[in-house]
């Protein structure tokens, strides 16, 4: 086995040569800071520009006479209910003799 001394002549021209290239690696990089590239104003479109020239929203009447229905159904399950509740607290009669 070559002592590491044997080694070093051999070595030292990659090694010099090896700094320089790391420097260049690095030079290529950007040090640029990528939040300022992505701002709200040029990665999405405003919502108003994307929704131009769309129809507006118009409201489906058979929906509305249906949530109509159920919500006045339910008004109706919880005003029976309460009533029973009311006839459930209220004191018995007293039995007739």
């Amino acid at each position: 086995m070559k002592s590491l001394h044997a080694l070093a002549p051999r070595m030292a021209p990659r090694m010099a040569l090896a700094a320089p290239l790391a420097l260049v690696l690095a030079a290529c990089g950007s040090a640029t800071d990528a939040s300022e590239d992505a701002l709200a104003d040029n990665v999405e479109l405003p919502a108003d520009e994307s929704m131009a020239g769309t129809p507006a929203p118009v409201a489906d009447e058979g929906a509305l006479a249906e949530d109509a229905a159920a919500a006045e159904g339910e008004a109706v399950d919880a005003a029976a209910e309460a009533e029973a509740m009311v006839a459930a607290d209220a004191p018995a009669a007293p039995a007739a003799e």
